[in-house]
């Protein structure tokens, strides 16, 4: 399926607002195919900026009732969660049309570019996405970058939703995802395996499926600090590595965080230059280092892609700030499981402030995979003063099995002393926080799979505005 046939292709993505979806169907969108779709989201009002933005390229937009789908040309484009009895599945099945999942949609387009990059990885496959796009375009490489987030670099006033780039280089840029079993579907060129940690599945499974992705590249960029990546790399050749403060081909060392920034030494061949990055982080130093090792796999010249990743300015909801009022400072962030917390956790607690954090668990399953690692992540890192409220998790429709609750996972932190709450409606849990927040505090809204938690950051920081 190369460009030229995909001109005229009909596709009809179920969940086209989803963050998977959707940078899938603006790059299918630019490449000549006639794209439609439907999404839950959508029908219940949510977050109608977004479906705007597709509209606004042309994308038809449909309830999801069925209706959307009239011929059997149309190619179905759902993921595996998607149930049978959604109305579009029934008229696609009573229709004939051929169906794919959006992973196996991708991977085609992934595998049939000149110069496939597949990020991997439990913890920053966005971030490092995003880099390796902003460096990319930077030194002109023209790539299309497939992100599950919005890449601030890249947002205009005609792209407010810039989780895809798509250019007409070589370079096909993708996160890959785990979670789902799909990355055995990727062939890239140019592998970056940035960690291996609970996320999904366990750790055994995750072993073979990252050993498989990384087997199948003519190059691999691994996170040698890591020690779960680490030991898949024995089998390898032209593997570079990165680590911090450790020996590896590329290395950081000195680093100078700052609230909203961090600083480092990037060492390599021997020769050491100043970076200094516009998100912060050491997780991020580590995003980066995988980010210039890729680009320069790919044939980009050290110091260029060393000078490039600075001008990256992040990705929305990836410790975004919101903005200030009253002295209270509002994150947005997509920490959800226990690696993304911690570097999220960490990252602030190294300037001074409370925290009142929000977080949204983003499904049932989840929790009940991650619960032991989860608790033990926030009750390391919740300091004197903290405060932790969980609502009930995302739910978005479908049938669940609710085994772990946040109710759980409060009663365990509570177990160890930390002043954690189980609020179970959203609001209020929002409510509670701005009852507590005052000048010096730092306010995070944590949870994925739900983008009305944005809205709900906006909002309240436009409350805290309101008090002042």
């Amino acid at each position: 399926m190369t460009d030229g046939n995909l001109r005229g292709k009909r596709f009809f993505l179920v969940g086209i607002g989803g963050s998977g979806m959707m940078p899938l169907a603006m790059i299918l969108n630019a490449r000549g195919a006639v794209v439609e779709g439907s999404d839950r989201g959508l029908d219940q009002g949510r977050v109608p900026a977004k479906f705007d933005a597709l509209r606004a390229l042309g994308i038809r937009l449909h309830s999801q009732d069925g209706s959307g789908l009239v011929s059997a040309e149309q190619t179905l484009v759902a993921s595996a969660a998607v149930e049978k009895t959604v109305p579009d599945m029934v008229r696609a099945e009573a229709l004939g049309c051929p169906r794919l999942s959006r992973a196996e949609l991708l991977a085609t387009l992934f595998n049939q570019a000149a110069l496939p990059i597949g990020v991997a990885g439990t913890s920053g496959k966005s971030t490092v996405t995003g880099m390796i796009g902003t460096i990319l375009h930077a030194v002109g490489r023209d790539p299309t970058v497939m992100n599950g987030a919005v890449m601030k670099n890249f947002v205009a006033d005609d792209a407010p939703f810039a989780s895809a780039l798509v250019g007409g280089g070589e370079a096909f840029v993708s996160e890959v995802d785990e979670s789902d079993r799909s990355i055995a579907l990727y062939r890239p060129r140019v592998a970056v395996l940035n960690n291996v940690s609970l996320d999904h599945l366990d750790l055994a499974e995750l072993r073979r499926l990252f050993a498989d992705f990384a087997g199948h590249a003519d190059h691999v960029v691994a996170n040698a600090g890591d020690a779960e990546t680490a030991a898949l790399l024995a089998d390898l050749t032209r593997v570079t590595r990165f680590a911090i403060d450790a020996p590896a081909d590329l290395t950081a060392s000195n680093l100078s965080p700052e609230p909203f920034a961090i600083a480092f030494d990037l060492t390599a061949n021997g020769d050491t230059r100043r970076v200094r990055l516009s998100v912060p982080g050491r997780h991020n130093v580590s995003n980066a280092l995988a980010a210039v090792g890729a680009c320069v796999a790919a044939g980009v010249p050290l110091a260029e892609a060393a000078a490039a990743v600075e001008t990256f300015v992040g990705l929305k909801r990836r410790f975004e700030l919101v903005g200030e009022a009253g002295g209270v400072a509002v994150i947005d962030d997509f920490g959800h499981n226990p690696d993304k917390i911690a570097a999220t956790l960490d990252t602030l607690h190294a300037f001074p402030g409370r925290l009142l954090i929000l977080f949204q668990p983003h499904g049932y399953g989840p929790l009940k995979v991650m619960r032991h690692e989860l608790v033990d992540s926030l009750a390391a890192r919740l300091a004197t003063g903290d405060v932790l409220v969980l609502p009930d998790p995302v739910y978005l429709g479908g049938t669940v099995s609710r085994e772990v609750t946040s109710a759980d996972i409060v009663a365990d932190l509570r177990a160890r002393g930390a002043d954690a709450r189980h609020i179970a409606d959203r609001a209020a849990a929002a409510d509670a926080l701005l009852a507590e927040a005052r000048a010096g505090d730092r306010v995070i809204l944590m949870g994925a799979r739900d983008d009305t938690l944005s809205v709900l950051a906006a909002d309240m920081l436009q409350r805290l505005h309101d008090k002042t």
